[in-house]
């Protein structure tokens, strides 16, 4: 074949070539793309679909016992389902319930809802709900538990009443943690709270307490169930908060709750309160030696004091600070010391050191000017053995031996100012002194500033100055912390001096 003929037939193929690619491209051009929607869940493709409307509507509409047990109208696709819109010549698509069945077998559909997140200093956490005012009535039922009746009422409408002799009103109240709310739609597989008494619950126990309830009997009282189940007083009003007092009478066959408070949010007021405070009278001995041998009879009869103080505080869940504002505005009652009058020695023998007795005999080992703010008792599921004594000048304010006595311990290691609240610093007490003063009494002195004033093997006077008021070891704030034992039985030291 001529190489004309060859290049005639290698045109004619070209032309034929170019006429078939115009002719296919002609019917895409003519021919209009499909509207089609790729469905993902996980990430993963699982069908092309027709209308994105109708499987939602399909979700919304076969969910019925979602919308049963939650009481609401719509249900909605899980989070991770996406429906992507695209243009397609394929015409091929899956069934809209063939697609639902693959979304159904994963079983995550959601709600719409709100997501709480509640971050403090250490930790983060959120809360679901389907209705705002589940979690803000939650948080009221909360604030009423740690509250005296109508405080919240009062200090929100500014109402609180007028402090005549004595009485406290509250300057202001807030939630420690970082609270924030957006809407958000929620996996059915997540708790989603929407009780408010399920709420609270969890918001003063935490998840998953093991609740404890007790039965009235006759002869409870709300002190005696506390005690006897490991709670104070205030964690029992707190784990039960129909019951404003400690002197509310109980209903023989009542159900209380005796479960310890874990409170997974932190709930602060801040008060101003003007409070009476017992000044206790000390006990005095005077020798006269024109009466009889023997004569030993009270002449001067003790009297304990009052003292009216002005102070501001705050309490956090509860508890309340060690740090305190304090200033003695009047006293209501002058003190008067006992005094015993006795006669002279027997045979001009010297009189020897007399048993420690609880009639007074013992000094209080603070200044005046003290407020107690934490008495002998369970405390956060732990027995609290001894009395927390702030106020008194706080940070450095001195501390005094409660009677004549020889120091058994010293310890002085930790920092004055400690490091808070759960430090281990001496076994948690701090810096510390410890007294034995015979007759099988002991007392304990602790979270004490750095600078001690005795050393083991001395001894040391009723009302001699041993240290100072610190911070040292696990604690919220200056104080002194004071126990008691006899013959290895701890006490409470008030008894001392009541």
């Amino acid at each position: 074949m001529s190489k004309k003929n060859i290049g005639i037939t290698v045109l004619i193929t070209l032309i034929a070539g170019l006429i078939l690619f115009l002719s296919n491209m002609t019917d895409k051009i003519f021919t209009p793309a499909y509207l089609k929607y790729q469905v993902y869940l996980g990430g993963e493709k699982i069908g092309v679909i027709d209308n994105e409307e109708e499987l939602y509507n399909l979700i919304d509409e076969n969910q019925t016992t979602i919308k049963e047990n939650y009481n609401v109208t719509n249900v909605y696709p899980p989070t991770d389902l996406k429906v992507i819109a695209i243009n397609t010549y394929n015409n091929t698509t899956d069934s809209i319930s063939e697609v639902y069945d693959r979304i159904e077998a994963a079983d995550d559909f959601t709600l719409q809802g709100y997501i709480i997140t509640i971050k403090g200093d250490e930790e983060e956490y959120t809360i679901n709900v389907l209705d705002k005012e589940v979690f803000e009535n939650a948080l009221l039922r909360v604030v009423n538990a740690f509250l005296e009746e109508n405080e919240y009422e009062n200090y929100i409408n500014n109402t609180q009443a007028e402090i005549v002799d004595t009485g406290r009103l509250i300057e202001n109240m807030y939630f420690e943690e970082d609270i924030t709310i957006k809407e958000a739609f929620i996996s059915v597989n997540e708790k989603i709270y929407t009780d408010e008494v399920e709420l609270s619950q969890f918001l003063l126990f935490g998840s998953n307490p093991d609740s404890e309830y007790y039965t009235i009997e006759l002869g409870d009282t709300i002190a005696s169930v506390a005690n006897d189940n490991k709670l104070n007083v205030d964690e029992f009003l707190i784990a039960n908060p129909t019951y404003k007092s400690e002197d509310t009478i109980l209903r023989v066959g009542d159900e209380v709750n005796v479960t310890l408070i874990d409170p997974q949010i932190t709930f602060v007021y801040e008060l101003y309160e003007i409070s009476d405070e017992i000044v206790y009278y000390e006990s005095e001995t005077v020798r006269d030696n024109s009466k009889p041998i023997g004569f030993n009879e009270v002449t001067t009869p003790g009297q304990n004091g009052i003292e009216r103080y002005r102070e501001t505080y705050a309490v956090t869940n509860g508890v309340r600070s060690q740090e305190a504002e304090v200033e003695l505005i009047a006293t209501i009652q002058e003190v008067q010391n006992e005094i015993t009058t006795v006669g002279p020695n027997r045979g001009g023998i010297s009189n020897a050191h007399d048993p420690v007795n609880l009639d007074g005999a013992w000094a209080w080992p603070t200044n005046r000017g003290y407020v107690i703010t934490s008495y002998r008792g369970w405390r956060w599921g732990r027995m609290h053995q001894g009395i927390d004594i702030s106020g008194a000048g706080n940070f450095g304010s001195p501390i005094y031996a409660a009677a004549e006595g020889t120091v058994t311990y010293v310890y002085n290691s930790c920092p004055s100012q400690g490091m808070g609240y759960g430090d281990p610093c001496g076994g948690e007490m701090g810096n510390e002194i410890i007294i034995d003063h015979g007759n099988g009494y002991i007392t304990r002195y602790a979270h004490l500033h750095q600078t001690v004033l005795v050393r083991v093997g001395e001894t040391v006077s009723r009302g001699e100055r041993i240290g100072y008021m610190g911070n040292s070891g696990s604690s919220t704030g200056a104080h002194l912390h004071f126990e008691v034992t006899y013959n290895g039985v701890n006490l409470d030291p008030l008894d001392l001096y009541r």
